[in-house]
């Protein structure tokens, strides 16, 4: 885990929770603003920021459309699981230079940014609000399985 990410993960975990379901989804989508806007800033001086922006920022789009929260459009994933996932894009986004091999270039620096910010607003955020419609879907989703 960079460190930027061990450091906003050390500071915000203990921290009580404080962003309400929409509160996170505004959070969420800035942040898909953020890699949409990084990409095409990105796209004429290095292409392979520019993908990896567009690559993170549309799996996040999608994550937010299929949650059960009020930024989502359906109810595929529960809110809670939402948080698990967002954990992992936080991976995604800090991994993301030395996959696409920009490890060196300075556009890193805005993955590593995304990364810590994305594990600071999960940890800032109170996923038990929503949790009987939340358990309604992931029992659905297991008897579907």
């Amino acid at each position: 885990m960079p460190i930027l990410t061990s450091v906003a993960n050390t500071i915000t975990k203990p921290l009580p929770k404080v962003l309400s379901p929409k509160g996170h989804a505004i959070a969420d989508y800035l942040t898909i603003g953020a890699f949409l806007a990084a990409g095409a800033l990105y796209w004429k001086r290095n292409k392979r920021a520019a993908l990896a922006s567009f690559i993170t920022g549309g799996a996040e789009l999608v994550v937010n459309l299929l949650t059960d929260y009020p930024g989502g459009v359906t109810d595929v994933i529960s809110y809670r699981t939402h948080g698990k996932i967002d954990l992992g894009l936080a991976a995604m986004s800090a991994t993301m230079p030395e996959f696409i091999a920009f490890a060196d270039d300075r556009e890193k620096t805005f993955f590593l940014a995304q990364a810590a910010s994305i594990t600071a607003i999960t940890n800032l955020t109170d996923f038990e609000r929503n949790k009987s419609r939340s358990r309604i879907i992931e029992r659905r989703n297991e008897r579907a399985a």
